[in-house]
């Protein structure tokens, strides 16, 4: 059995991490010591380890919370989980597609930059961004 902060030492998380873990219904402790500690067993050690992974592939607590909850359904199937995790991979994937665009906006702006030693008042990138905003706005009149 392990205390919140040997807990916390052995996952490579803070005992606030596990707490917050606690709050969101991702990890319980086993018990109590008699002082009135929290005490985890191996197990929790586990699902931390499972949570961090998970955290590693994309997944928000809330969607670890839901496979977690798959994990220990008799309803639930393989087929479900990687449902999620389809899900998952396409939602990345559409982030990536977004920021490979704005990459691409920014290569723009900084080649169009002279680079030299005007003042930022005759920025080109500061230029462009204020006409960005302004069109933005005409566009929501």
């Amino acid at each position: 059995m392990f205390t919140i902060g040997k807990l916390a030492a052995l996952a490579e998380v803070s005992a606030d991490t596990l707490r917050y873990y606690e709050r969101e219904g991702l990890v319980a402790p086993s018990g109590k010591s008699e002082g009135g500690y929290r005490l985890y067993d191996q197990a929790a050690a586990g699902r931390i380890r499972f949570i961090k992974q998970a955290q590693h592939c994309g997944f928000t607590l809330a969607e670890i919370l839901e496979l977690l909850s798959l994990r220990s359904s008799d309803a639930a199937c393989c087929g479900d989980v990687r449902q999620r995790a389809l899900e998952k991979k396409l939602q990345l994937e559409g982030k990536i597609r977004s920021l490979q665009a704005m990459s691409k906006v920014l290569d723009g702006l900084i080649g169009d930059c002279a680079n030299d030693g005007s003042p930022v008042e005759d920025c080109s990138i500061l230029a462009a961004l204020e006409r960005s905003m302004a069109n933005i706005e005409e566009d929501r009149a």
